[in-house]
């Protein structure tokens, strides 16, 4: 039985939202990465720290943990403080690529991600009931590649920019937002390029990675052509 699936894509590809369906799905535990990323990019605003300063967000990332609240990981506790809906304001979103393109930031997170990815697998937290299916989605844009090379499945989403700033403006406007489309879609247009292009862990498809374009599909499409694909119900 798969047991592992990760899912990586560019930001906007409707990885979170098809990753949380799918593990409520399958019952398995669920963990966006960029929330940890975002969470990191959070309090090094807060204290106050350059995205450019490689070695003081290094060591941020070395000296704090960040931890899930729930199974559906929609929140996460982060030097004392839980935060959550803070994690999509503008700043955030506009510096969170340029903090986590820092190697030493990623080496930080991607040693937290692969243990808390062997906790739930082990159940040797107790984190959850012990009848219940112990399995994980993460998703990212280096889990397949990196972070878990050796998943069971993986998928790469994947939309053209303008449908992705789409969903990103229409996401903002519910949240009260309001935001020009075309600034947005130069946003996730920059966010490519510094995902793409960064010497440590660029956001690639992992060689055997299954590609599925979500342009024209609903978020309910996605999940079930995962679950087809992953031969688990």
């Amino acid at each position: 039985m798969i047991r592992t699936i990760a899912i990586d894509g560019p930001a906007a590809s409707g990885k979170t939202v098809v990753g949380r369906n799918l593990a409520r799905c399958l019952d398995f535990w669920f963990l966006d990465t960029g929330v940890m990323y975002r969470a990191v990019t959070w309090l090094a605003l807060k204290e106050g720290i350059q995205p450019d300063d490689a070695e003081g967000l290094g060591r941020l990332a070395e000296a704090v943990k960040v931890r899930p609240l729930s199974k559906d990981g929609d929140s996460v506790k982060i030097a004392g403080r839980s935060v959550g809906p803070q994690l999509r304001e503008n700043q955030v979103n506009q510096n969170v690529s340029l903090v986590s393109r820092h190697s030493g930031v990623r080496r930080a997170l991607v040693e937290q991600q692969r243990r808390y990815a062997h906790e739930v697998l082990q159940d040797d937290q107790g984190m959850e009931a012990r009848d219940s299916r112990r399995g994980i989605v993460m998703i990212g844009r280096d889990i397949g590649t990196v972070v878990m090379p050796d998943a069971e499945l993986k998928v790469f989403l994947t939309a053209s920019a303008r449908q992705r700033a789409i969903r990103r403006w229409r996401e903002m406007n519910e949240r009260g937002d309001i935001v020009d489309l075309e600034s947005v879609l130069a946003e996730i247009e920059a966010r490519d390029a510094i995902d793409s292009s960064r010497d440590d862990s660029p956001l690639l498809p992992a060689d055997d990675a299954w590609q599925l374009d979500t342009s024209d599909l609903a978020v309910e499409e996605v999940v079930e052509a995962i679950l087809r694909k992953s031969e688990v119900r």
